[in-house]
């Protein structure tokens, strides 16, 4: 235990974060926590400001993880993610690690839970059957890197194409990304249980904008079960930012993860390396990273409004969301130089200044859109059939809603008061204030509801970043980022609650790269989302949650006669899309 016991000594050394007093509270929990586990804890140490990780033993992994998440005082502490890693090259073991978010009296941290697995016995006790938000992590982690999960409740295929061979993982650091071996595969889906018949919804529908596949068992017109099949578009984006692109050069894939909410995306990924090197990042950068973040909320939310608004029938309002949605987007492209996609993140700051003329631009925009908005959101709910056909539709208790860990709208719908912004503020959010909408009701409307109150919260966070913007520099300078440090960033996503976790390698490139969506959290809630209610109802639950398909399965080319795959090289790409672009 004598790494135990050097802890609170260390503790002592480390920076208080703006004298922050969670930092005190957090350290009284960690102590808690230390004393209770005795023997049981072989590792102690901090990642970043509010990070920590303890390393245990395999077999006491299960009581550990779940004691927190179970914690009466930690009420809405959640799995936030899971990370693999193939550590051989450094130590001969895999690792996992679940990361904990802790809210409430334990102060504001991040808790990875680890322990390490030799590489001729890559085994460990799934808590997926009594924990269902580590369904779908464990299950990456066994076909990825080939680790088991024993006593998993559905260890079938989760990321990887049906014709994957079962004994060839892709996160392994023995796995060139080019690679793509052939295989023989078909994904089981649940057999329908007497009487019941199987109405796919998906993988194409026109009520669905990426691939995914809901396949629905129904009595009648009511749904009894739902098997989902995603990660049709998985592109490979972990895998080839490890050991290919250097710091700076993922932030630009990262930012490619989603087409709607992509600066976030970036943005949590520049903060965990920031967090993993120790850089500070200028407080200007900070406040023109929340501006732009909040541009890019107001623009989903918008969005989400619309497409709702038309699956119930009142494209009205459909029309007008998004007319208003085209002044944020138009907005967007002046602060940046483009409506999406905006480049704006490097590791350290940002690459470009917000101009003081601009500032009075962003103003009348903004009050522009609130002014419109509100004239929308009066007329959306005065009209009754509107309301009528959210109201009771896709509930979703809190107790479901905290098993699963969802979060963003889909879970402060459902009386899960949590929003990282707040409970682990990064950017300027620590300087600001404002308030997080939650609703009880669980169904689609108070995820509506949800949505509509963060909109004009946004406008009021950028009203007061623009008054208390700062001067100073907006690019922190750092020589060297020391390889194998760790850390996470974490940002409050327009869907919720996005981490991307670092570990830094050499040669100034990423050794280990993990990114978690909220919609990875969210999506497999669906089915307790839909038990009970009709095929009609199906595409506005899903829609409810807003989500992002390809955000969650982070390109290879499928021959549809043959079925072989294979992965474009960078010139064979260059040239589809010169020759693409050429065409009239």
């Amino acid at each position: 235990m004598s790494e135990v016991i050097k802890f609170n000594e260390a503790l002592k050394k480390k920076r208080v974060h703006r004298g922050d007093e969670k930092a005190k509270v957090t350290r009284e929990y960690l102590d808690e926590i230390i004393e209770k586990f005795g023997e049981k804890i072989r590792d102690v140490k901090q990642a970043a400001y509010n990070q920590w990780i303890i390393t245990v033993e395999r077999e006491d992994l299960p009581e550990i993880v779940l004691y927190f998440l179970n914690h009466p005082e930690w009420k809405e502490t959640q799995l936030s993610s899971m990370v693999a890693t193939d550590e051989r090259p450094l130590n001969g073991k895999f690792s996992i690690t679940y990361w904990l978010s802790v809210n409430g009296k334990a102060g504001d941290f991040y808790l990875g839970v680890r322990a390490y697995l030799p590489e001729d016995d890559p085994r460990f006790t799934s808590i997926a059957a009594k924990h269902r938000g580590a369904n779908w992590y464990e299950r990456e982690a066994m076909e990825m890197l080939g680790l088991t999960a024993e006593g998993h409740p559905d260890p079938r295929r989760l990321v990887l194409p049906d014709d994957w061979p079962s004994c060839v993982y892709p996160l392994r650091k023995d796995f060139h990304y080019s690679n793509s071996p052939p295989g023989e595969k078909f994904y089981p889906y649940k057999e329908p249980k007497k009487d019941e018949i199987v109405v796919p919804y998906g993988p194409y529908h026109v009520a669905l904008e990426e691939a995914a596949h809901f396949r629905l068992y129904v009595k009648g017109e009511t749904i009894t079960d739902v098997d989902y099949r995603g990660f049709y578009a998985h592109r490979g984006i972990e895998k080839i930012s490890e050991g290919r692109l250097t710091y700076d050069q993922v932030c630009f894939i990262a930012e490619r993860i989603c087409g709607i909410c992509g600066c976030t995306h970036s943005t949590a990924y520049c903060q965990a390396v920031e967090n993993a090197g120790g850089i500070e990042v200028p407080e200007r950068a900070e406040y023109i990273r929340t501006i732009v973040l909040e541009i890019e909320r107001l623009h989903s939310h918008l969005l989400n409004f619309g497409i709702v608004s038309h699956l119930v029938g009142y494209d009205y309002g459909f029309m007008k969301a998004w007319r208003i949605r085209e002044h944020v987007m138009w907005l967007a492209e002046r602060l940046t130089g483009n409506r999406k996609t905006y480049g704006m993140l490097l590791v350290g700051g940002v690459r470009r200044d917000l101009l003081e003329y601009r500032k009075s631009l962003i103003e009348d925009v903004l009050k522009k859109i609130k002014t419109e908005f509100s004239e929308l959101v009066d007329e959306a709910i005065s009209t009754s059939t509107f309301v009528k056909r959210l109201e009771g539709v896709g509930v979703l208790p809190y107790k479901v809603a905290k098993e699963w860990d969802v979060d963003g709208p889909l879970g402060r719908g459902s009386g899960r008061d949590f929003d990282v912004r707040r409970d682990h503020p990064y950017a300027a959010y620590k300087y600001l204030d404002f308030k997080v909408p939650v609703y009880k009701e669980g169904d689609v409307l108070a995820r509506a509801l949800v949505r509509i109150e963060e909109v004009f919260e946004s406008i009021w966070i950028i009203e007061q970043a623009l008054d208390q913007m700062p001067g100073g520099d907006i690019l922190a300078e750092y020589k060297e980022i020391p390889p194998y440090s760790e850390a996470i960033g974490m940002t409050e996503a327009p869907r919720g609650e996005n981490i991307h976790y670092v570990m830094t390698g050499e040669n100034n490139k990423v050794y280990r790269y993990r990114a978690r969506a909220a919609t990875y959290n969210n999506l497999p809630a669906v089915p307790d989302m839909m038990r009970g209610y009709t095929i009609a109802d199906a595409p506005l639950i899903v829609a409810s949650i807003d989500p992002c398909y390809s955000c969650t399965e982070r390109v290879q080319v499928v021959d549809v006669e043959s079925g072989k795959v294979r992965v474009l090289s960078e010139t064979e790409f260059n040239k589809l899309s010169i020759k693409a672009s050429r065409r009239v």
